[in-house]
């Protein structure tokens, strides 16, 4: 897949977003900590100086039978609920539990009851000693500028640390991102900090070396190959002509040689094919439109022989009279590999081979390929347990059709269907 399709995100740009989100959160839940600290420290005082005056009044009644004179001008003393204020009263009948009260027009009370006297009542309308409530409003405003403040500030500080915390990462993604593994250097791992990014440039420095030795190895192979395997081929080539130029030739010999001077065509061309797909030359297999029904004919004139004492009958539709825009050496492949395996393993009746909206169809009324290899048949060397081969046809033309971006299909149930679409 292309890196250039595919939509990356910031590593930096993430940590800056996270961070700051997280100094939101923070500032919220602290500026909602810091509201009910004020508002409990208000009332913590409060509640502090009815308490103290509720037990000077009960004291003093204690040891002089009579309530004495409340000593602020906040505080009532009841001794029935019915003497409330009015919007008082009615609250603390539904709510006699509730020890504070808003009242109307602003004010606000708080309510203590004696324990040892029951129905007396201690009442202290304390609207004008609050403090936090007459400027909730400015101390709002400034929990939420302070944690706007905050959340800049965070923000900043992310910026500064993300791009030094994600540089290196960075750098060492823009190394290795669409280069060719041997173009990558051979040592890079050193200019990374030791820690997990530094263990990744290691591991991917590593990854990187044995890549570049294995394509060094493969390179090796295919060019030791392609010499080995070519040279004898154009020998047996030569061999063939001279032959036919210096001994006379009867009918038998004669297509004994023809046979010999196709096979040894067909094997150059076989030969060429794989080392392209071996080294994915691309460039270097020439595409032409090509007559489809003269490479079907062939390859079935050479894999007949498959065919020898079996009651199986060979059909060829007209539509596979047409041209298709490939490969000649890798087409005739791709049919000598599908042709083959239909022929071996049809033992009684029909091999039918249809062009049909540019897709090649190949049906037999073979036994199909066994349930246990089918979902990964098209690997290289697996095989069904009557296979007399290597497992490698089906895998060579899944290549061939990766290489050329042609779709295959493999379906088995009575019988094989295979199918390539020339897309």
């Amino acid at each position: 897949m292309n890196n250039s399709s595919v939509k990356f995100h910031s590593l930096s740009r993430r940590i800056v977003a996270q961070f700051c989100i997280f100094t939101l959160i923070m500032s919220v839940i602290y500026g909602l900590f810091s509201f009910v600290l004020l508002y409990s420290i208000e009332d913590t005082f409060i509640e502090r100086e009815v308490t103290q005056e509720a037990s000077y009044l009960s004291s003093e009644y204690q040891k002089n039978g009579a309530w004495p004179i409340i000593r602020h001008d906040y505080l009532t003393l009841h001794f029935s609920k019915d003497s409330f204020p009015q919007d008082l009263k009615q609250q603390s009948i539904r709510q006699p539990n509730r020890a504070e009260f808003y009242g109307e027009e602003g004010r606000h009370y708080h309510l203590y009851q004696f324990p040892q006297y029951p129905g007396t009542y201690l009442v202290a309308e304390v609207s004008q000693k609050l403090l936090v409530r007459p400027i909730r409003g400015e101390v709002v405003t400034f929990l939420v500028y302070s944690g706007i403040a905050l959340t800049l500030i965070a923000c900043l500080i992310a910026w500064l640390l993300g791009r030094k915390t994600a540089k290196p990462l960075r750098d060492l993604a823009e190394l290795v991102d669409g280069v060719a593994p041997e173009n990558i250097p051979d040592s890079f791992a050193h200019n990374y900090p030791n820690n997990e990014i530094g263990i990744l440039a290691r591991t991917l420095e590593q990854s990187m070396r044995q890549i570049s030795q294995a394509l060094e190895r493969e390179k090796c192979f295919t060019r030791d190959v392609s010499h080995e395997l070519r040279t004898p081929v154009a020998i047996v080539k030569n061999a063939v002509e001279l032959y036919k130029e210096k001994n006379p030739i009867t009918d038998e010999s004669h297509r004994l040689i023809d046979r010999i001077a196709d096979a040894t065509i067909q094997m150059e061309q076989t030969v060429t094919t794989l080392l392209v797909l071996a080294r994915e030359e691309h460039t270097n297999a020439v595409q032409d439109s090509v007559k489809l029904l003269p490479l079907i004919e062939q390859a079935i004139l050479d894999h007949h022989y498959l065919l020898a004492q079996k009651s199986v009958a060979v059909r060829v539709d007209d539509n596979c009279d047409a041209s298709v825009f490939a490969q000649q050496g890798m087409l005739k492949v791709l049919l000598d590999n599908l042709l083959s395996n239909a022929f071996q393993y049809t033992d009684l009746g029909e091999v039918n081979i249809r062009f049909v909206d540019k897709k090649l169809v190949i049906e037999d009324t073979g036994p199909g390929i066994e349930k246990s290899i089918t979902s990964h048949i098209t690997e290289p060397a697996v095989k069904g347990s009557q296979s007399t081969g290597y497992g490698f046809g089906l895998s060579i033309v899944k290549r061939l059709c990766e290489h050329q971006g042609w779709q295959l299909n493999v379906s088995s149930h009575q019988g094989t269907k295979i199918s390539i679409a020339f897309v």
